[in-house]
């Protein structure tokens, strides 16, 4: 499966949604979906029970939480919604990296270079929203794969399913 192909399947109503402009969203949106999948693995082992879950929300909770800052009429309140986006990409990748022993590296590293695509996209939407930059330190994000055109493509494309 690819990101085109994964695309193809939402429906209309989301896609007519002015929030489908903004990548962060869309990829927040794919990595909720790919999330399900890794989750349904991770259930299968008594040892990830309760990751799965944490993972289920988390991942879910990127979407959601763009979904709720874009629909704010103000910069700086959309900024926070942003915000709470960035602690669920950063909590994301951190149960992906938990869970990487049931998953594989494979799969987990590719979810983790899905998720720095999406924090970086957030760090630069945050700012921008709330008309200053963030009191951190900048971090240098670097996909794992970056063979296709543009940086960080190629999660797009190949997209391990096991």
């Amino acid at each position: 499966m690819t990101f085109l192909e994964w695309e193809a399947q939402v429906p209309p109503s989301i896609k007519e949604d002015s929030v489908w402009k903004s990548k962060a969203y869309r990829l927040a949106l794919f990595v909720s979906d790919l999330a399900w999948h890794d989750a349904t693995k991770l259930l299968k082992d008594k040892r990830t029970l309760s990751l799965a879950d944490q993972l289920i929300r988390a991942a879910g909770g990127i979407s959601a939480d763009i979904e709720e800052g874009y629909s704010r009429g103000t910069g700086r309140d959309r900024a926070r919604f942003y915000e709470y986006g960035l602690g669920s990409a950063r909590e994301s990748r951190g149960w992906y990296f938990k869970g990487r022993h049931v998953l594989g590296e494979k799969v987990s590293q590719h979810r983790i270079a899905l998720i720095e695509e999406i924090i970086k996209l957030l760090i630069t939407m945050i700012p921008d929203q709330r008309g200053q930059i963030l009191s951190e330190e900048p971090v240098p994000y670097r996909a794992q794969c970056q063979k296709a055109g543009s940086e960080g493509e190629e999660v797009l494309v190949n997209v391990p399913m096991q």
